[in-house]
């Protein structure tokens, strides 16, 4: 399968999580393996625990874990969920 890359550049991600809850762990290691294969060296993602930085979840709008955000590029996209469905997750990244 060829490796697909964001369309114009790199790809910024935030990750909101709620501590070591399953859901959460599974989320990440979910999006690791979609970055690592879709968008090699193309992405900046940012893992937020809920737990510990609320404040910063409040001001981009995040209530519900996990919650994956893409900043950039535009236009932003929120997917909340383990993120295992590897097509709807490129989707929303643009990467399908």
């Amino acid at each position: 399968m060829a490796r697909r890359r964001s369309r114009g550049g790199i790809l910024v991600l935030r990750l909101y999580v709620a501590g070591r809850a399953p859901n959460s762990l599974q989320a990440i290691v979910n999006l690791k393996a979609i970055c690592d294969e879709h968008f090699p060296a193309r992405h900046d993602l940012k893992i937020v625990d809920l737990l510990e930085h609320p404040a910063e979840a409040l001001a981009d709008g995040v209530i519900v874990t996990p919650t994956l955000l893409k900043v950039l590029p535009a236009p932003a996209q929120r997917l909340i969920g383990n993120l295992s469905d590897t097509q709807q997750v490129l989707l929303s990244l643009g990467g399908a």
